[in-house]
């Protein structure tokens, strides 16, 4: 388990501290943010790299920023995709005029995330480019290729990017060779034992010790399929098949191969591994280029490993081979001149950001219906800390146990946001909004923002809300969702709670707001029960669909206590 840890919630920033700290001739804290920069700042004329998802991985992310490899990484909690805020930041920082380009796994909360930030910065005129990493076959099958999870292929795109970036090339061609690199690269991992997060006792998945988990994930998520133990050599040949079956149309015999371990792993069991891995290779006729064999991408403390080929041509392996110098990672000599100097290094991190909206003026009547806002959130906030661990539960059969500790951390947030007396309801909201995206981080953070701001527009801050503004906002939050997610009814997701919520709410129209909301919440608790007979189609747990029939999604489950904790002030004389 992982051991050392002061507050768990404050895991991950206390990490970044820590790794600034070590690497500060390499790194350092974009300011504000859960990011970090090359220590040298961006480089006149060079595309920004930036790579990021949930912390959790190291290596990866952050401990790949540096002179050949990437110029930014953005760090969101363990397991959960940062911010479209941090993302946003984190490229405003890198941005030298050359254009960003931001690369990551094909994850639903970075996809929205990271596509946010990407909008943002073109709005200010930075030409942003995204490149996702699909490379795990055992996530969806060939035919399905796009739908397909990242996992240590990440290494590969993050490495050919950062090289060709580093050595002056146009975005057009950085994102062209990433889009080549990940188009050819594959992975599939096997797992002995799940990780276990900071200030949690279980791990988020068991394994019996006389079988092993096939096509894993990253994210603590058990394989697709379990099978019997195998051998170092026969875990070698079962890999490599496996991988090989699925060599990209066109390549030749040429590849980058890494043996990664997976946290617990260690480096002697895979070097037994690689013994029995190199000799298949070779015998299939591919030629091995400048293997790596050790940690590059892992998942907190998971035993196990994954095996990774990207077939090269005569440009990615001219890339792939090229220097690097990095906290984790070292290849070749980049010794000379650093690429700027400290002053202008310092001048291009004091650029601003955009400037913050002014707040606007509110009624007393707002301002009354603000304070009721902030008795809900602090309602939800107190249920959510009682269920976290069932509500982390519940995500781990198929997902990757973070949505609890997510929950508490947005709730956090957007109650500490409106704190003032100031601000009316809709902008209460709207606030509240912002800092549950911000902290909240993953899919659940950026859906429950976009829920909040489309109820703080639909509410204004002018008169108290009425039942029918509370359902047209409900409505327009709906929509919010559907456009960011993709999700629809059915989809097992929040909004097979929230869609019959919103509907009860309307029907509800000219009754008093407090048993009308009550009513409404009850719909959603039976709403979001009945979702343990679906199978999820879209998200981080859709891999592992099956898994996931008889148990009830954790976004709908805490959607539905969420709206029974507003209920009890709402409607605090109704029946509990």
């Amino acid at each position: 388990m992982t051991r050392l840890f002061n507050d768990p919630v404050a895991f991950k920033d206390d990490m970044v501290e820590g790794f600034v700290a070590a690497y500060g001739r390499y790194v350092r804290r974009v300011p504000g943010c859960s990011g970090v920069m090359r220590a040298s700042g961006p480089v006149a004329g060079k595309v920004g790299v930036i790579v990021g998802g949930g912390s959790g991985h190291y290596p990866a992310f952050c401990g790949l920023v540096g002179r050949g490899f990437a110029d930014g990484a953005v760090i969101g909690d363990i397991f959960t995709s940062p911010s479209a805020e941090q993302a946003y930041r984190v490229g405003k920082a890198v941005d030298s005029g050359a254009g960003v380009l931001f690369s990551f796994g094909n994850y639903a909360g970075d996809v929205i995330n990271f596509g946010i930030a990407e909008r943002r910065l073109r709005d200010e005129g930075i030409d942003s480019r995204t490149v996702l990493v699909t490379d795990d076959i055992a996530s969806a099958p060939p035919e399905e290729e796009p739908s397909r999870r990242g996992i240590a292929g990440d290494f590969c795109v993050f490495k050919i990017a950062g090289a060709a970036a580093e050595r002056g090339m146009p975005v057009d061609d950085v994102e062209r060779v990433a889009r080549k690199a990940n188009a050819r690269t594959r992975t599939l991992g096997a797992a002995f034992a799940g990780c276990t997060f900071p200030g949690r006792d279980e791990p988020l998945f068991t394994v019996d010790p006389a079988r092993m988990e096939l096509g894993l994930g990253i994210h603590g998520e058990p394989g697709v399929r379990t099978v019997d133990r195998l051998s170092a050599a026969g875990l070698a040949a079962a890999l490599t098949d496996a991988v090989l079956a699925e060599r990209p149309q066109g390549a030749v015999g040429r590849a980058a191969v890494i043996l990664n371990g997976l946290g617990s792993t260690k480096y002697e069991e895979l070097f037994v591994v690689w013994k029995d891995v190199l000799p298949k290779l070779t015998a299939a006729g591919v030629e091995v280029v400048t293997p790596e064999v050790g940690e590059l991408v892992t998942s907190l403390d998971m035993a196990g490993c994954s095996l990774t080929l990207c077939w090269l041509d005569d440009e990615l392996e001219e890339l792939w081979n090229a220097p690097a110098d990095t906290p984790a990672f070292r290849r070749g000599d980049l010794s000379g001149p650093t690429f700027r100097t400290p002053a202008a290094a310092a001048a291009a991190a004091e650029r601003p950001l955009a400037e913050a909206a002014e707040i606007p003026a509110a009624t007393e009547d707002s301002r009354r219906a603000a304070a009721t806002v902030r008795e809900c959130l602090g309602a939800m906030l107190a249920v959510v800390e009682d269920n976290e661990r069932a509500l982390g539960e519940l995500d781990a059969v198929a997902g990757d146990g973070d949505h609890g500790r997510g929950m508490v951390r947005g709730l956090r947030a957007a109650r500490r946001a409106v704190e003032g007396p100031d601000l009316g309801a809709g902008e209460t909201l709207r606030v509240a909004g912002a800092a549950w995206a911000d902290n909240g981080g993953g899919t659940s953070g950026v859906l429950w923002g976009a829920l909040l701001h489309a109820l703080g527009d639909a509410v204004g801050d002018e008169d108290a809300p009425d039942l029918t503004t509370l359902a047209g906002g409900v409505a327009a939050g709906i929509v919010a969702i559907t456009n960011l997610g993709k999700a629809t009814a059915g989809d097992k997701t929040l909004l097979d709670a929230l869609i019959p919520f919103q509907q009860a709410l309307a029907d509800a129209d000219g009754d008093a707001i407090g048993p009308a909301w009550r009513d409404a919440a009850e719909v959603a608790a039976n709403a979001a029960e009945a979702t343990r007979d679906l199978a999820p189609k879209v998200g981080r747990a859709r891999p592992l669909a099956e898994r996931s029939v008889g148990t009830p999604d954790p976004g709908a489950v805490s959607l539905a206590l969420c709206a029974r904790a507003v209920a009890g002030i709402l409607d605090p004389g109704g029946a509990v």
